[in-house]
């Protein structure tokens, strides 16, 4: 990716074409081309029938300048910063603040190419060495120009669905996601999708700088004895859902088996994607009464009479319908 400032100054970041895909779409375009060559100087020949050399000369160089100017002038100016062979690549000429060209940028990119980069034996060397070492891929034609060659096809991504920890989904519905910028989000993101690939030192490194820099913009801070990548995953999973929720403008759904976290949740052993996920609760399944009470920020005391009862007492004792308190009436506030 490469920045762009357009003309309301505004930053931008745009995928550059690099050597290896202009290089195939320049020989589709030149093959084209000397095709083309070929029938129209045969037909010139047969229209004209020049009886000197000289006539002749002129002929045959008016219908190479028609086919190496006219051909990527002609098909860029219409088509947007596109010929036959960028089009196949997925490849469009563009100004340098990412606005489309017009004549006189594909003029100058088409004289350039046709007089200086590609005549005799050069065979596009310079064109190649401008590209090598300039920052943006950039060559002699668009160097005078002020154009840029962007990769517009850009292959779909194949990374795994990040998913919510069942441990986390209380606590994830408490917190305070708007200071996660989409920078972050996008590192994470690609953080999770690749652990697998990733060495041990690498994968404790990353994911402790990560987790870090979530810690300092969300709120409220982890249940203890969470995985690195259990929080990391349901900060994403959380925000995600969220995204999604206000695109639809839906509300937040109902989650009955979604319930508290509570202590040795994790067991020693649990590990992230790749590692294996642990399931679900069954929505539908009684839970043992009470829970501990849900995870509080740190200096935030129980409320009293509403604390966890002795577990040796009521750690099997389910939650049936007659345990529910009936809803009372509604007191508008005085």
């Amino acid at each position: 990716m490469s920045q762009f400032i357009t003309g309301e100054a505004v930053t931008i970041d745009l995928r550059v074409a690099r050597l290896g895909s202009r290089l195939i779409a320049g020989i589709v375009d030149f093959s084209l081309q000397l095709t083309a060559l070929m029938i129209m100087a045969w037909v010139a020949f047969r229209i004209v029938a020049p009886d000197n050399d000289a006539l002749a000369a002129t002929v045959y160089l008016l219908v190479v300048i028609t086919v190496l100017v006219g051909y990527p002038v002609t098909a860029e100016t219409v088509w947007k910063g596109r010929t036959l062979g960028k089009a196949a690549m997925g490849l469009r000429v563009v100004r340098d603040d990412g606005g489309p060209i017009r004549f006189r940028h594909a003029l100058v990119r088409g004289l350039i190419g046709a007089v200086v980069e590609r005549p005799g034996a050069l065979l596009g060397i310079p064109a190649v060495i401008s590209m090598l070492i300039s920052e943006k891929s950039r060559r002699l034609g668009d160097l005078l120009a002020g154009t840029v060659v962007l990769q517009e096809r850009i292959p779909r991504g194949t990374s795994a669905p990040v998913t919510m920890p069942p441990q986390l989904a209380y606590w994830a519905t408490t917190l305070d996601l708007s200071s996660v910028e989409d920078a972050l989000a996008l590192a994470i993101r690609q953080f999770l999708g690749r652990v697998q690939d990733l060495s041990p030192a690498a994968r404790e490194r990353i994911g402790s700088q990560l987790a870090a820099s979530v810690r300092a913009v969300v709120t409220p801070p982890p249940p203890p004895d969470t995985p690195g990548w259990a929080y990391l995953s349901a900060v994403l999973a959380e925000r995600t859902a969220r995204a999604r929720r206000r695109f639809a403008d839906a509300p937040a759904p109902w989650q009955p088996g979604a319930a508290p976290w509570q202590p040795g949740a994790w067991n020693a052993g649990s590990q992230h994607p790749g590692y294996q996920r642990p399931t679900a609760p069954d929505p539908l399944r009684p839970y043992p009464y009470p829970y501990p009470y849900p995870y509080l920020p740190e200096g935030q005391q129980v409320p009293p009479g509403q604390g966890p009862e002795d577990p040796a007492s009521s750690a099997t004792r389910l939650i049936e319908p007659a345990d529910k308190p009936a809803p009372g009436p509604f007191v508008p506030p005085a």
